[in-house]
């Protein structure tokens, strides 16, 4: 049993679509693949995702009499910040590290376990479409305007938090999907998350690019990172994986004690 408590990972936006649960599993199993233990709760009952990719996994592992590196997995359906914090002490009891994937809404949970997290990663497309849930912006000269109110509330826990328990909340903002082609988009957003990120205090780290191998690798829950089970893999995909790799890299998670990595991943 883990003699002091995990490190809570929380993916959330209250904008689907910006890839948050697949940037959710594959930190964990990233994380689970370096030899931490890695437990993860699903806050969305409805879409599951997070919990499917976890099943099919352990399935695959099943089927194929194979051995991968695991994340032990809930989903919270029913309860209260109450219940929900015992079953993240019972989860987090034997982990290094506790993820939380929340709903691509607004909800109450899931800004619970926001302001509570040690390391807060927020995916958004690279679009000022999802740009405007931090911040608002000029429509003619693209400076900001304004923060959103979802970004209030998150700069105002992390100071309470600071004060109270004198440390901070890492905030990450992960830009998925960048899309290379649109430079002068790309550079409107470039120099607005600057802005905002001086004035809100988060960080900004690239994320996964689209790629289709995400979805295909979904029914088995395998990941880029599983070498000797995904066949002869293309140039895209191994870029894939060094931009996973470089992702958790960015997060700068603190240290935890770790086992050598399973064979599986060491083939």
């Amino acid at each position: 049993m883990s003699t002091t408590a995990p490190h809570r990972i929380v993916f959330a936006n209250e904008k689907g679509g910006t890839g948050k649960s697949t940037t959710a599993v594959h930190v964990a199993i990233a994380l689970a693949a370096q030899g931490h233990r890695v437990a993860a709760i699903d806050l969305d009952p409805r879409q599951r995702t997070l919990a499917r990719y976890l099943e099919n996994r352990c399935e695959t592992m099943q089927r194929r009499s194979i051995d991968l590196p695991t994340v032990a997995f809930d989903v919270f359906e029913n309860g209260d910040v109450i219940a929900l914090e015992a079953v993240a002490e019972r989860l987090g009891a034997d982990a290094d590290y506790l993820v939380f994937d929340t709903p691509g809404r607004d909800d109450p949970l899931a800004r619970h376990v926001a302001t509570k997290a040690d390391t807060l990663v927020t995916p958004m497309n690279d679009s000022f479409v999802d740009f405007d849930l931090i911040g608002q912006v000029d429509a003619e000269t693209f400076k900001v305007k304004r923060l959103s109110f979802y970004a209030e509330l998150l700069f105002e826990a992390r100071k309470t938090r600071a004060m109270k328990e004198r440390r901070e909340m890492d905030w990450v903002v992960v830009r998925n999907r960048v899309q290379r082609l649109d430079a002068r988009n790309q550079v409107r957003i470039d120099q607005a998350l600057t802005e905002l990120s001086k004035r809100v205090g988060f960080r900004v780290a690239q994320g996964l690019s689209e790629r289709v191998i995400y979805r295909e690798l979904f029914p088995s829950g395998l990941t880029l990172l599983d070498r000797g089970h995904l066949g002869e893999l293309g140039t895209s995909h191994l870029i894939a994986r060094q931009e996973l790799r470089e992702l958790v890299g960015a997060l700068n998670l603190p240290a935890k004690p770790s086992a050598p990595p399973s064979q599986a991943q060491a083939a």
